[in-house]
């Protein structure tokens, strides 16, 4: 499955679901290259032989005020404000990458059921949350 979407700066991006890259000791059942990650219930292709359960990852960031103080700038044109929006989209990846560290842990292949959440702490603090649930999985069939 194939998703397409415009980039944050207006690119268009094609790609494959979520794959973070992965050590060659994963579990049996998932390449080496990759550990799957989803939104949907399942993955195709695989059956779920354990839940283990939430993984999650969490980042809180800050822009700097130096950054900030350009960013204010360019709030006041309205529109965009791609300082934020690269730093909102580098710390979704983060967020990812410490949620399948967080799932690898407890010893999952994949997690399925992914969310993101949001929230500022403060005008400065902005705290982002990827979530999902922690599976193993091997082939179908």
């Amino acid at each position: 499955v194939e998703e397409h979407h415009l980039g944050a700066y207006g690119q268009s991006h094609r790609h494959a679901p979520y794959d973070a890259v992965m050590s060659d000791s994963t579990p049996a059942g998932v390449p080496a290259a990759t550990f799957p990650v989803t939104t949907g219930l399942g993955l195709p292709r695989a059956v779920i032989e354990r839940d283990l359960g939430l993984a999650f990852g969490l980042v809180v960031r800050s822009m700097g005020v130096a950054k900030s103080f350009g960013a204010s700038f360019t709030a006041l044109r309205q529109g965009e404000v791609p300082q934020y929006t690269r730093l909102l989209e580098d710390s979704r990846r983060h967020a990812i990458d410490r949620m399948i560290e967080n799932a690898r842990l407890v010893g999952a292949n994949a997690i399925v059921a992914m969310r993101f959440d949001s929230s500022e702490i403060s005008q400065q603090l902005t705290e982002i949350v990827a979530y999902g649930t922690a599976v193993v999985v091997r082939p179908a069939g």
